[in-house]
């Protein structure tokens, strides 16, 4: 049945050839480029034929008639025609009709982008959903709580979760699967560093591992201090010491922080606040990369309890190993006094 359906095709391919003047109609019409005047996008619709491609492009002028039909038989007899694939495709100027096809049979479509950097906090991160063209919107309205059910993980909190990079997908990709390709990619990350972590490392859980990370992704964007910063954090929770870090406090006052820290914001009543409370915050901060994770499964060793921003364009910080040297480090590079004589013994 096959061979005669084949034949009748090619019959008809002869006759449409034969009366628009001959088979030079596949040999120059086909292989003849588009008439395009620009770089063209093709959107395929989702149970679409081929018959409808080629209806498609005879309204927009693109094929005439007997090339559409020689282009849709040609392409049955060939065992392509149900070969293509939903998209949008690229189509540059000089195509043919039999290179277009080819194109929608790749299924290589039009991938658009967003890049996710680390330190946004999941606010920051669905802001950036929201705003994007090209992803199909079907979260918007949803708390976090409903968001994650939609993910499937309903007792989850979202802070933290989603893995920071630029990821690539086609038009109208929803944003509950863009979500949730971040965080399986989070898992996977956290489940990598989890199990290249030191032995009798502090933290007990992979939680507690990616909250840390978070905070060292906040406090630092150096990599070669990051496994420093972790190190500082592991001993401060180790004897016991609150971990007074600044990003858990500005992660608390949340949309009201204006840029600047108060005296009275490190006495605020927050379970983020770990210039009040002891240990780790309840969840993560932000949303730590690779190198975060990497180090706060494997913090460096030392005696460092304390470290400050010196204020240079680089962005480091002094590492101190005492309350005295960090005071006199604070009074140098945060409050630009004049050194005081017993900060000299220090490498300041």
């Amino acid at each position: 049945m096959t061979m005669i359906r084949t034949f009748i095709l090619f019959i008809l391919l002869v006759v449409i050839a034969l009366g628009s003047g001959g088979f030079w109609i596949y040999q120059y019409r086909l292989n003849a480029p588009l008439p395009l005047l620009n770089d063209w996008h093709y959107t395929l619709r989702a149970n679409t034929n081929l018959s409808q491609v080629a209806k498609d492009l005879m309204e927009q002028g693109l094929l005439d008639y007997p090339s559409a039909l020689t282009w849709v038989t040609l392409a049955r007899i060939r065992q392509e025609a149900h070969k293509i694939k939903a998209g949008e495709y690229a189509v540059s100027v000089g195509t043919t009709p039999q290179e277009f096809l080819d194109i929608l049979i790749s299924g290589k479509s039009v991938q658009y982008s967003l890049t996710i950097p680390e330190g946004w906090n999941f606010r920051q991160l669905m802001t950036a959903i929201h705003k994007h063209p090209n992803l199909r919107h079907t979260l918007k309205g949803l708390d976090d709580k409903a968001i994650m059910e939609k993910l499937g993980v309903p007792n989850q909190h979202p802070e933290g979760r989603f893995y920071p990079d630029t990821y690539f997908f086609p038009n109208r990709f929803s944003d509950i699967e863009f979500l949730q390709r971040a965080h399986r990619k989070m898992e996977k990350e956290l489940a990598k560093a989890w199990d290249k972590r030191q032995k009798n490392l502090l933290l007990k859980t992979p939680e507690e591992a990616l909250t840390l990370a978070s905070i060292v992704e906040k406090e630092t964007s150096i990599a070669k201090e990051r496994r420093e910063i972790a190190g500082v954090f592991i001993r401060r929770l180790q004897k016991d010491m609150r971990l007074q870090t600044d990003p858990t406090v500005i992660y608390a006052l949340g949309e009201t922080f204006d840029g600047n820290i108060k005296k009275s914001d490190l006495k605020m009543d927050s379970p983020y606040n770990t210039y009040v409370n002891k240990g780790l915050p309840p969840t993560p901060i932000a949303l730590p990369g690779r190198k975060a994770l990497e180090a706060a499964v494997n913090p460096a060793k030392g005696k460092a309890l304390f470290f400050v921003a010196k204020g240079n364009e680089t962005g480091e910080h002094h590492f101190s190993a005492s309350l005295s040297e960090h005071e006199c480090a604070v009074d140098k590079y945060q409050r630009k006094k004049e050194i005081a004589s017993h900060c000299r013994q220090f490498d300041l």
